[in-house]
């Protein structure tokens, strides 16, 4: 099989081209890792994967959704050094995403009133938002540079800056939450201004040593948002900006959270973990009308991004719904470099090397997205791996698999 040749992101090999995307792993304390953070991304390395990435690390406080979250400071580079020196142990190459929430957050996370690129209240959070200032701006920028130069100090090769799913750098992005009238505002050219700022200070401190990954979105899911052809101008810009690779994703948090993910979201799953009362029922109540169902299916982003493989020359990652050795032999016979996977590699840390053992290999996963629901409150974890749920959860899954056709 081709993923398991070796590949370049900018100055940095992989021993193959099978990368752990940044799923949220919901593993970590008081915004640093954790024992548990360590051990899954070591069975991950050991399980064969070309590089493994540590999810959603906010570059300030200001960037932070949840306690559970990195923040990339220097108070955390030993212990982030005893990660990625595991996962070099192994034989893999480590990533660290970083990014910056916006307003999907609150005050007591974030330290003060959620920012984002305009006032306003996000009733996904649900928070009041304040735009943010253009000194603000510059200095988030150079607050990703920073981030950077602490990936590096904490042993990391590569990076992967967040610009889509509807976080800060996506905000400034899309029309459905950039309405300024200033310089950052308007024409998609000036909405991408933000977004340049942050690119030049990555690029700026990655130097010749660091690979860097941008998730970008192919589209938002939504009517209002980006459309595939405002989104492929967004990937040329990085292009042009020296990006090393796209992750080729699509989604928006706030508005569109199963375009990222695919399936149906387990509302009873995801609030039985809540520890607000008034969220837990608010969301019970109108959480199936807030997350809208999108159907799953194999390589779901397979189409969208075979259009931006025909117009990029820069190495392009697949993820979404790679979850077997046919699968990824098509990614990867349609001109991807690389293919990220996250549920796959949850459920099994070593199916790479069970790939290798067996190219017709299929990840068990079943997309029911109870890991996906539970992650908003404690670590990501399959309902499979988690025996003695409550009963209504186990019913919940049942039902879920029932209406898509999946045996139990």
């Amino acid at each position: 099989m081709k993923l398991f040749t070796p590949g370049k992101i900018g100055p940095v090999e992989l021993r193959n081209r099978s990368i752990r995307s940044a799923a949220f792993e919901g593993m970590g304390k008081d915004n640093g890792p954790t024992q548990m953070l360590r051990d899954y991304h070591l069975s991950v390395a050991k399980g064969g994967v070309g590089m493994t990435t540590l999810a959603y690390a906010g570059i300030c406080r200001s960037a932070l959704s949840f306690d559970t979250q990195l923040w990339l400071r220097p108070e955390i580079v030993p212990s982030l050094r005893e990660i990625t020196d595991g996962i070099h142990a192994a034989g893999a190459k480590a990533s660290i995403q970083i990014g910056h929430c916006g307003n999907m957050t609150h005050r007591s996370t974030a330290g003060g009133t959620p920012v984002g690129a305009c006032t306003g209240f996000n009733l996904y959070s649900p928070t009041f938002v304040r735009g943010l200032r253009e000194d603000e701006l510059k200095e988030i920028a150079r607050a990703f540079g920073d981030a950077v130069r602490t990936a590096r100090d904490a042993g990391f090769d590569c990076v992967e800056v967040h610009a889509g799913h509807g976080y800060l750098i996506s905000q400034f992005l899309s029309p459905y939450t950039n309405r300024r009238r200033d310089r950052f505002g308007g024409s998609l050219d000036a909405r991408m201004t933000f977004m340049r700022m942050c690119m030049e200070e990555v690029m700026k401190a990655a130097g010749s040593d660091m690979g860097v990954l941008v998730k970008t979105n192919m589209r938002d899911g939504f009517k209002g948002g980006l459309e595939i052809d405002d989104c492929l101008t967004v990937a040329r810009e990085l292009e042009r900006l020296g990006t090393h690779a796209l992750v080729l994703s699509g989604g928006f948090v706030s508005k569109a959270p199963m375009y990222v993910m695919r399936g149906e979201m387990p509302i009873y799953s995801m609030t039985y973990y809540m520890k607000q009362l008034w969220l837990k029922y608010g969301v019970r109540m109108a959480g199936k009308m807030m997350i809208k169902t999108e159907p799953y299916s194999d390589l779901y982003f397979l189409d969208d991004a075979r259009l931006f493989r025909r117009e990029l020359k820069l190495p392009l990652v697949y993820v979404g719904g790679a979850v077997d050795g046919e699968g990824i032999e098509k990614v990867m016979g349609e001109g991807f470099e690389f293919v990220q996977m996250g549920r796959a590699l949850l459920r099994e840390p070593d199916f790479v090397n069970r790939l290798a053992a067996d190219a017709a290999h299929r990840c068990d996963c079943d997309h029911v997205n109870y890991c996906i629901a539970r992650m908003y409150s404690k670590e990501m974890r399959c309902h499979k791996d988690c025996p003695g749920l409550p009963r209504r959860i186990q019913k919940e899954i049942s039902d879920i698999k029932r209406r898509n056709g999946i045996k139990d």
